[in-house]
Parts: C-alpha cells; sequence; structure tokens
C-alpha cells in the first residue's frame, strides 16, 4: 500500500515542479505589465530639474526668418530674466505634427517665450515643417547630431521643458503636449514657474 501511495506522489511532485518555472514566469510578467500599464510615460522625473539650463548655445535654423528677419538660434543667456518654454522636436515626428497647433496657442501667452531646438533634422524638411504650422518660436537653435539633447537629458521627440526666469529647468514633458495635459498640466506649471519669478 505505501508502495503504491510513493509511486503515485511521485509523477505530482515532478508535475508540480515542471509547473514551478510557469508560475515564476507569469508572476514577473504581470509585476512588468502593471508597472507599464499603470506608470505615465510623461512623469519620468529628470535630473535636471531646479539645476541651470543646459548652456549649450545651438545655430540658428538656416533660411527660417520672421518678417524678413533671421529668427535667431539658441542663445542660454536669452533664459534670464523670462519664462521660457523649450520645446525639443523634429518634421519627422509624428506626434510634433499633433502638438503643433497647441505649440502655436501656447506661444499667444506674452509672459513667456517659446523655443525651439530641432532635432537631428534637416533644413528643409523644419522650415516646410514651420511652414506648414506656423512658427510658435521665438528662436530655433538646430541640434543636427543630438548633443545637445543629451545635455537637457531627452528621452525622445517630444519633450518640452519649462525654464524660470532664474535659468533653472522648472518642469519637463515627456511625450507631446495634448489638449488633455495642455490646461491641466503645461498651463499649470507655466503658471507656477511665473508667480515663482514674480
Amino acid at each position: 500500500m505505501s508502495e503504491q501511495m510513493t509511486s503515485e506522489a511521485a509523477p505530482r511532485r515532478r508535475s508540480l515542479l515542471m509547473l514551478l518555472p510557469l508560475v515564476a514566469f507569469m508572476a514577473l510578467a504581470a509585476i512588468f505589465w502593471f508597472r507599464l500599464g499603470n506608470d505615465d510615460p510623461s512623469r519620468i522625473p529628470s535630473a535636471l530639474i531646479g539645476h541651470p539650463a543646459p548652456q549649450t548655445a545651438l545655430p540658428a535654423l538656416e533660411g527660417l526668418s520672421n518678417n524678413g528677419t533671421q529668427v535667431p538660434g539658441l542663445d542660454p543667456a536669452a533664459f534670464k530674466g523670462k519664462v521660457s518654454i523649450v520645446n525639443v522636436w523634429a518634421s519627422w515626428c509624428v506626434p510634433c505634427h499633433e502638438e503643433a497647433p497647441l505649440l502655436t496657442e501656447l506661444a499667444k501667452d506674452t509672459r513667456i517665450q517659446l523655443v525651439g531646438i530641432n532635432y537631428k533634422d534637416t533644413a528643409d524638411n523644419a522650415r516646410r515643417f514651420l511652414g506648414r504650422y506656423g512658427n510658435p518660436f521665438a528662436s530655433v537653435g538646430v541640434d543636427g547630431n543630438g548633443r545637445a539633447a543629451i545635455e537637457w537629458g531627452v528621452y525622445g521627440v517630444p519633450e518640452t521643458f519649462i525654464v524660470g526666469r532664474d535659468g533653472k529647468i522648472a518642469y519637463k514633458l515627456v511625450g507631446p503636449i495634448t489638449p488633455d495635459n495642455l490646461e491641466s498640466v503645461v498651463k499649470a506649471q507655466i503658471d507656477r514657474a511665473v508667480k515663482a519669478g514674480s
């Protein structure tokens, strides 16, 4: 009798041991899914928040003019004394096309200056992009090799930074400006930066 019970228990133990890796894998998969599914990628913290904006000057986008005057490139000295919105964009970036009209709306706010960093783009394509949607930027710096984006801690385009009057980064939005986050997040952070500098 005991021999029969021992011989029946052995296959059951083997079956349980074979299921153990599957159960462990499913538990890990559930943890990863939960973490990825519930985290908002726009909330990735930036090590640069509270630190001075990178002091990287960038050349102007060749041939981009406003009323016959060349639109200047990125000059870090221009951040001092003004609340600046720095938008990293490219003509090949699909979400950049979607956020372009919202940037035009944002540029109407006289309390801020909107600055563009054109990331790894060609001058012709960048000018066509701004010709199609309108140029909301007071200045556009060209980051042809992506070095400035690294200094800004950019994960991918588009990304938007709010730089306070003190020249320090106050906020970072990873991903596009959308109708949902324009009012609830971006404008709220602009208001906060404007009040902080008053």
